[in-house]
């Protein structure tokens, strides 16, 4: 075993070396720019739709309902503010307090433009009831937006309920499912989805590349936040990320070949990993739901230890305090805030991520690191 153990797979996720062997050939001699009309962008369109056929399979979608993007953030960014563009009615939108920031933000920025936005409570566990969300919607609404799977908990929303929902009441229903896709089964029909956020780094694929699904039938009205060139049916101007695309294709189908078996895998490390923590003295208290969460995220609370002390006192192990977003603003986390946790708490929160490369052997190493600290880290609080 190599140290330092990465257990931070919520953040991003280690490129798997097929993805890495699939896109070199796009960053050497397969250079061509898929809108050229020779034979070497021909063959860099004819990656890219492969890619975007594979994309559209993992989600129920056709590969025309696919438009590629910069990452998740973009496309949750060109799902409001692209609804609320081209909507000729309308000046609601609903999301719920948990959402991703790249959600949060531009629901808020609506505002400056006349929209108002509803954020909707959760309870304890981080859960939405898909009452209240029927409740919230109004004559003027005109998009849902609720993530599939919580980044810091593991709350998984109750998507197909909630699409039925708006579905029955005419309103658009989005979700950013970064989190969720390759770890839990995303049927953009059987959910009654409009509008999906995908990214590659959460599958172990690149870094820079997503795709958002934009519905044909019955068609979403987008406008787009990009301008310069047409590309991606109008929606997202810009050079197509060759070697990203046909990297995020190649991650998808290795995550959907290999879903089933990791989901109980992973699932069985963090067991295991909380079964440890929770017999070293001291004990530790779990956020979020024990049952429907992601099956590779714990989010820990250690009591009376500071958590970004126990992060920065793990250089062997790599946890995270929480969303990378929220880390790099320096505030508690809104999720954590948003289950009705005191800061007090939050403050001790980490999150532990397991991915496709942990090992039982990491997971027990990682268990042995963080017992050790968190009861040196005790003892100094103490005065010891």
């Amino acid at each position: 075993m190599t140290t330092p153990v990465y257990l931070d797979h919520q953040s991003t996720t280690p490129t798997d070396p097929r993805v890495l062997e699939a896109m070199l050939p796009f960053l050497g001699a397969r250079f061509g720019n898929p809108a050229s009309g020779h034979a070497f962008g021909w063959e860099a369109a004819e990656a890219v739709e492969r890619a975007r056929a594979a994309v559209a399979s993992a989600i129920g979608a056709r590969s025309e309902e696919i438009v590629f993007t910069s990452g998740a953030t973009e496309s949750d960014n060109l799902a409001l503010f692209g609804v609320a563009e081209a909507a000729e009615r309308g000046d609601h939108v609903v999301v719920g307090a948990t959402e991703h920031r790249a959600v949060l933000d531009p629901a808020r920025s609506l505002a400056g433009r006349g929209i108002q936005a509803t954020v909707l409570p959760v309870d304890s566990m981080g859960r939405i009831d898909a009452a209240d969300v029927d409740r919230a919607i109004r004559p003027q609404t005109l998009l849902v937006s609720l993530m599939a799977a919580n980044n810091e908990v593991g709350t998984l929303h109750p998507l197909h309920e909630i699409g039925r929902i708006t579905r029955s009441r005419g309103v658009l229903f989005h979700s950013d499912a970064a989190q969720a896709l390759g770890r839990i089964p995303i049927d953009v029909d059987a959910m009654g989805l409009d509008l999906v956020s995908l990214t590659a780094h959460k599958i172990h694929g690149p870094k820079g590349v997503g795709a958002l699904y934009v519905r044909r039938e019955p068609p979403v009205d987008l406008t787009p936040i990009l301008h310069g060139g047409g590309h991606e049916r109008a929606l997202r101007s810009g050079t197509l990320n060759v070697p990203g695309i046909v990297g995020f294709g190649a991650a998808v189908e290795i995550a959907l070949r290999v879903m089933k078996e990791e989901v109980h895998r992973m699932r069985s490390l963090c067991d295991r990993l909380l079964q440890l923590l929770r017999a070293a003295p001291g004990g530790v208290e779990m956020n979020g739901p024990l049952t429907r969460r992601l099956p590779n995220n714990l989010n820990l609370c250690f009591e009376g230890v500071e958590g970004e002390a126990l992060v920065a006192s793990l250089p062997d192990v790599a946890l995270s305090t929480g969303s990378a977003c929220a880390t790099a603003r320096g505030e508690p986390s809104h999720v954590l805030l948003a289950l009705g946790l005191p800061r007090e708490r939050i403050r001790t929160a980490v999150r532990i991520g397991c991915g496709r490369f942990s090992t039982e052997e990491e997971i027990d190493y990682a268990a042995l690191r963080i017992a050790e600290e968190v009861r040196r880290l005790r003892g100094i609080s103490a005065g010891q």
